[in-house]
């Protein structure tokens, strides 16, 4: 088959193939923007919530089970802006101010006092668990 040079002149051909270059040649993304770049391709069908689930720890590291990942979750959301390291009193302070449930509240105040240098030492006291390693 011929080759088709003639859709917008040989001047502008050798233009755009000049710029697509990079696309053809390499191994790599040619743009700057990450949000341009096209998303990868699965061929997995779409998620269905209501399956059985394969493994009961899918989705939680290693050391954590998935109420473990829930719970500190929603303990990072209600201490999201404290100022690290803090004590079982800031911590209350902060979640008194959001409006956190009843619960959360009572869960700190029972924290040993000692200052706490971030979310994964307050998380582990609780009884939440800490990952064995990171990815």
């Amino acid at each position: 088959m011929p080759e088709r040079r003639d859709k917008h002149g040989p001047r502008l051909d050798d233009e755009i193939g000049h710029e697509t270059q990079g696309m053809v040649r390499g191994n790599h993304p040619t743009r700057v923007e990450e949000f341009r770049e096209t998303e990868a391709f699965s061929d997995d069908g779409p998620w269905d919530p209501t399956a059985a689930a394969g493994d009961p720890r899918e989705g939680a590291p290693p050391g954590m089970t998935p109420g473990d990942v829930e719970g500190r979750s929603n303990l990072a959301r209600m201490l999201t802006g404290v100022r690290w390291p803090a004590r079982p009193g800031d911590l209350v302070e902060h979640v008194n101010r959001a409006a956190a449930p009843d619960g959360a509240v009572a869960a700190l105040e029972t924290l040993p006092d000692r200052e706490y240098e971030n979310l994964a030492d307050v998380a582990e006291e609780l009884g939440y668990g800490r990952e064995t390693r990171r990815f």
